[in-house]
């Protein structure tokens, strides 16, 4: 593990950190400052911790991403049962009872399953917006803190996240960037398409772990009724291999050292479809690591903050 921040800069980090948002906002979405950012970024990096990203599951029967440092646990959606969820943590190396926050990206039941369960049993922090909550009864402040599309939602003193909306049928759907160390990693899932806004904050990530739920020919020619065929490829479905291709075409530069396939469709995609479509796109751009989520996991983990980015192969 690398140093931690000196204990001299780690209070101006946190204040930073809250008072980094311009205050002309509107409503409840706050406008970054990205002077300020860059100032905490490089305050932060003066002692980077790494952070260490695994796949706990992926894809229609559940979903679950685990991020750990030195001195945090956090989850992104928790759509597996709570038993599901602390076998595949153990699996991990991690005990159940480390998690200190849980962030959800929307109410649909393989990303939200057991969030508020598994919050109230592991002592857990549960985070979403209030769409989510009042879909899925969450009593906000007494059972869920809730967020705004592009808040920075402060986890400790060298980890923060922030929510971007993204567009998916009947759901107020967010993706999330998490900020360490100067370097930042994504999560993006359950879209039909990305927006500028999505695009402008995947550019440059360290890592980033998003969707390719179908292959268009297989969709197109598979059992699925004409309706349903049309909301996954629409507006608000899922990301096709090509639109998921075409993303990480236009986001991935140098700074890019892992990327994650995730989501696949089991009826509609194969691990190997995906992937030779991504690598066609990026393959002069792209000399990381690529690896496919499957749907039980844990697999493999990635770790940012360092030097480089790393893969880790996890033996069950």
């Amino acid at each position: 593990m690398g140093p931690r921040p000196p204990l001299i800069l780690r209070p101006y980090i946190t204040m930073m950190e809250r008072c980094s948002y311009d205050g002309h906002n509107s409503g409840n979405a706050y406008a970054r400052n990205p002077r300020t950012d860059s100032f905490i970024d490089r305050l932060t990096h003066a002692g980077i911790v790494p952070l260490e990203i695994t796949h706990l599951g992926s894809g229609s029967s559940g979903n679950s991403v685990v991020y750990k440092n030195e001195d945090t646990v956090f989850l992104i959606d928790c759509g597996l049962s709570t038993r599901q969820m602390e076998k595949r943590l153990f699996l991990a190396g991690i005990n159940p009872s480390q998690v200190d926050h849980i962030l959800i990206t929307h109410h649909h039941a393989d990303h939200s399953k057991s969030a508020l369960k598994s919050s109230k049993k592991w002592g857990a922090r549960l985070h979403s917006n209030l769409e989510t909550a009042i879909r899925l009864g969450w009593q906000p402040m007494s059972e869920v803190r809730t967020f705004s599309d592009l808040d920075r939602i402060e986890i400790n003193h060298n980890v923060s996240v922030m929510p971007i909306p993204v567009p998916h049928d009947d759901a107020d759907n967010v993706a999330f960037i998490i900020f360490t160390g100067g370097e930042r990693a994504a999560y993006v899932t359950d879209l039909g398409e990305a927006t500028d806004e999505l695009k402008k904050h995947l550019m440059g990530c360290s890592h980033i772990s998003i969707e390719a739920n179908y292959d268009h020919n297989r969709l197109l020619n598979g059992p699925y009724p004409d309706s349903l065929k049309r909301r996954i490829s629409g507006r608000g479905g899922h990301l096709s291999n090509l639109q998921t291709a075409n993303i990480l075409r236009d986001v991935v530069t140098a700074s890019t050292k892992s990327i994650v396939l995730c989501h696949l469709s089991e009826k509609n995609n194969a691990p190997h479809i995906a992937e030779s479509e991504a690598l066609m796109k990026i393959h002069d751009s792209f000399d990381g690591d690529l690896s496919i989520s499957g749907k039980i996991g844990p697999e493999f983990t990635h770790r940012i903050g360092e030097n480089a980015s790393r893969r880790i192969s996890i033996d069950h």
